[in-house]
């Protein structure tokens, strides 16, 4: 019993902390077949970090995300605000200093959201879940650049 009291205790330790995903903070920009998507997020900052994210699709509709990573219950959390919508919380449940997953089983589609880096200037994000029993995912290839940078036109 205490063994897996401190086994749980030193893997709570070890994972990420909200200052350990100052990777994440800049102004991110995916071109691709599903539209230009725009995503920011600040660095570390009192706990918390904020970002937003700003999606063109090819048809012309515009969609938003508010977004904010803070501790909740000693663990980081992710906090999605699709379309200004009451936040949902999904909870660190992997990560290092080059990825991190955050988890909600309640939730309905997402369930998990992944950021990968890759170097300084890539970041993969990606979601997963079911959707009628069927896993499903979406990602996208994010390059750092300058802030309100936007996708060539065609």
């Amino acid at each position: 019993m205490f063994a897996t009291a401190l086994i749980a205790a030193m893997l709570q330790a070890a994972q990420p902390t909200v200052d350990d995903l100052g990777w994440m903070a800049g102004y991110w920009l995916s071109c691709g077949p599903q539209g230009e998507v725009a995503e920011t997020w600040t660095d570390p900052r009192g706990g918390q970090m904020v970002g937003h994210s700003v999606t063109l699709t090819p048809r012309g509709r515009v969609d938003f995300e508010m977004l904010r990573i803070a501790m909740v219950d000693g663990v980081a959390a992710y906090h999605a605000q699709p379309r200004g919508q009451a936040p949902t919380v999904f909870k660190l449940v992997e990560g290092d200093g080059d990825h991190v997953v955050f988890q909600n089983l309640e939730n309905d589609f997402p369930q998990r959201i992944l950021y990968r880096r890759q170097g300084a200037d890539l970041m993969i994000a990606r979601i997963e879940g079911a959707i009628d029993g069927r896993e499903q995912s979406m990602e996208w290839r994010f390059d750092r650049r300058s802030l309100n940078a936007r996708c060539p036109t065609a």
